[in-house]
């Protein structure tokens, strides 16, 4: 998962040090984490590390935003020994890069869905930290009790839903499409929904060619049919194209100008600190495309990589983190969740990770991380970003030709 997701909570600290200060005077090297997270959620790491007790080696984290992926550099000195990898799917990609995991370390990464991407030739490359659920909407109870509505079951009855609101005076949907990521979560729910075995298909290719896939292109229509529907959006097309995660959350939560918004567990702690009513929060997820059908699940999370060669400390740490309890701090503080971990949340991440845990249910990671350069910013992001303009609530009329035009970029972008 790309690292801006996580940089909506503050500016990121420049060099934290947890441990001994003789680091400092060069009598010891640190073991060096790189993580993606900044403010809260950098500070709730911290927590975390403080809460391991006294180490044998000092622990420096390097905050390194959206440059995550350089962490795989060239070897030097300041080489990061652990790498909190936000990008699951990358995993596979910087494979020789890495040190696999020791295998008493390494049940976690073998688990349901992980070891499609951390497991390769009997060896494993990655242990879980975090897991994202990125199918949840968070909405206000208060606006659907007061327009009589409930969250929706099914596709259909959620375009009911946003038309009721519209025409009650509300705009149903806040969108942080300054965040390409959040346009591809929403295909991404749309397309796991209506055909998972494409879904997976284009997970696994080894070059993705989602164009050429007539389901991709029946995704691209139904998305279309929400963000075209006039009065959809807070804000129309314009806010929504400079508006990032925090500010589409606060749009519904602190203006409420809006009565949901489509974003992952994480949001947790900025909904709370800025619902002007604590007790008007909901979520919901997102609902099954066709009345029989499972509701998708698109997963994220954080991995723990260790790049060649991996020190003994490296090792330890990421033994020590890997305790059931090492996360409490994190949990505690809210947007945190575990894989296989049904309790110790609040009510809305409870449900999250019970349908998380569920054994039946529709689960796949995040498509757009997987497909390399397609799914990324100047693949996937950017037709999502576009087909966004050309639609964004100028009706269901201009969406077939939208759609053509999406998919010519694509083509372009696969080669």
């Amino acid at each position: 998962m790309p690292s801006s997701r996580r940089a909506f909570l503050g500016a990121a600290a420049t060099l934290l040090v947890a441990g001994c200060s003789s680091d400092v005077l060069g009598l010891r090297r640190s073991v060096r984490v790189a993580v993606s997270w900044s403010g809260q959620e950098l500070h709730a790491f911290h927590d975390v590390l403080n809460g391991l007790g006294s180490l044998d080696y000092p622990v420096e984290v390097v905050p390194l935003g959206d440059d995550i992926s350089t962490a795989f550099g060239a070897q030097s000195a300041r080489r990061p020994d652990i790498v909190m990898l936000p990008q699951p799917g990358l995993v596979p990609r910087a494979r020789n890069d890495l040190q696999p995991i020791p295998d008493e370390l390494a049940a976690p990464g073998r688990a349901r869905l992980w070891k499609d991407l951390l497991v390769y030739d009997g060896s494993t490359y990655g242990v879980p930290f975090k897991t994202a659920h990125k199918s949840a909407v968070w909405y206000r109870p208060s606006i659907f009790r007061a327009a009589g509505v409930e969250p929706p079951r099914l596709w259909s009855d959620w375009l009911k839903l946003n038309k009721t609101l519209a025409d009650a005076g509300t705009r149903p949907l806040s969108l942080a499409a300054g965040d390409g990521w959040v346009l591809t979560d929403f295909l991404e729910n749309i397309l796991l929904g209506i055909a998972p075995a494409v879904y997976a298909s284009l997970a696994t290719a080894t070059q993705p060619r989602p164009s050429r896939r007539p389901e991709f292109a029946a995704a691209l229509r139904l998305l279309g049919s929400m963000w075209s529907a006039e009065q959809a959006l807070a804000g129309g097309v314009q806010r929504s194209l400079v508006q990032q995660f925090p500010d589409a959350i606060i749009e519904v939560f602190g203006h409420r100008r809006a009565a949901m918004v489509l974003a992952s567990d994480f949001a947790e702690p900025v909904v709370r600190s800025f619902a002007a009513d604590p007790n008007d929060i909901g979520v919901f997820t997102f609902p099954a495309m066709t009345s029989g059908a499972a509701a998708p699940v698109v997963v994220g999370g954080d991995v723990m990589v260790l790049p060649k060669p991996a020190s003994d400390h490296a090792v330890d740490l990421v033994r020590r983190l890997s305790a059931p309890a090492a996360v409490d701090p994190w949990i505690k503080q809210g947007g945190f969740l575990v894989d296989g971990r049904v309790s110790g949340y609040s009510p809305e991440l409870t449900r999250l990770a019970e349908q998380l845990a569920a054994p039946d249910g529709l689960l796949q990671f995040d498509l757009s991380d997987r497909m390399g350069p397609v799914g990324g910013i100047n693949g996937l992001w950017r037709v999502l970003t576009d087909f966004l303009i050309k639609v964004g609530g100028r009706g269901s009329s201009v969406v077939p030709e939208a759609v053509d035009a999406a998919l010519g970029e694509l083509r372009e972008v696969e080669g």
